[in-house]
């Protein structure tokens, strides 16, 4: 009997966005007007790499980006959380998929302790240059037409699903914890069986509302949380049953 967790990582395991938190690098902490309106809807991952360029340029390092970024805090009651599954591994894997990317998660969970805790990671993979800038790459290609261009996040648990299957792993139950549109993709390919976690007032709960009110609810049950401790509960009665 195991548990998969799907966690998404903004707004869910850390109360902030990652990408939009390392503009306090910037000069007077903002970006310039021409750079924030260039941002084209489904290309995040391409603004972002622009954004990088805008740090390099001035002079912004990698040590400073991460005493940056490891400020940034875990969302309520997520450290108890966290601290949870790790210590009940045997019951649960853990994977993280995220729109941020490898640099900046890896900052934040290695600061934390919480790298254990997560069998996987499947975000952006990102790296600094020879010349010290940071540069971020889409995490696949794909066709589903729901999504943002660098990351359909329905095919990553597929196929992270299919995986685990030829080692001759399945689960019990799927747990997707998450808060945004993009997480509305992996939500609905989940069964009947599983459960669908949204964060309270945030895009993915009022999705998962909207599809209910036009008669084409998800599959899976939804629990709706605001805090980690309501997950951590939900996921203790879980283990009971």
């Amino acid at each position: 009997m195991k548990f998969l967790l799907v966690f998404d990582f903004d707004h869910t395991i850390i109360d902030e966005n990652s990408d939009t938190w390392i503009v306090k690098c910037a000069p007077e902490r903002k970006l310039p007007n021409e750079l924030r309106n260039s941002y084209q809807p489904g290309h995040w991952t391409e603004y972002m790499g622009r954004v990088f360029v805008y740090l390099g340029d001035n002079g912004v390092k990698e040590d400073e980006m991460k005493r940056t970024m490891t400020t940034i805090p875990f969302t309520t009651g997520m450290i108890d959380l966290l601290g949870f599954i790790g210590e009940n591994k045997e019951l649960f894997d853990c994977i993280i998929v995220s729109d941020s990317n490898t640099v900046f998660i890896d900052w934040i969970l290695e600061a934390a302790g919480f790298h254990k805790v997560f069998d996987e990671v499947f975000t952006n993979p990102a790296a600094f240059s020879s010349t010290g800038y940071l540069t971020v790459q889409h995490f696949h290609a794909h066709h589903c037409a729901k999504c943002p261009k660098n990351l359909c996040k329905r095919k990553v648990l597929k196929e992270f699903l299919d995986k685990q299957l030829e080692r001759g792993v399945s689960y019990t139950q799927i747990v997707y914890i998450g808060d945004g549109g993009n997480d509305l993709c992996p939500v609905m390919f989940l069964k009947k069986n599983d459960i669908a976690m949204p964060r309270q007032g945030y895009t993915l709960e009022k999705r998962i509302s909207q599809l209910a009110q036009s008669l084409s609810p998800v599959q899976c049950s939804v629990l709706v949380w605001s805090s980690a401790n309501d997950i951590m509960s939900n996921l203790k009665l879980l283990i009971k049953d």
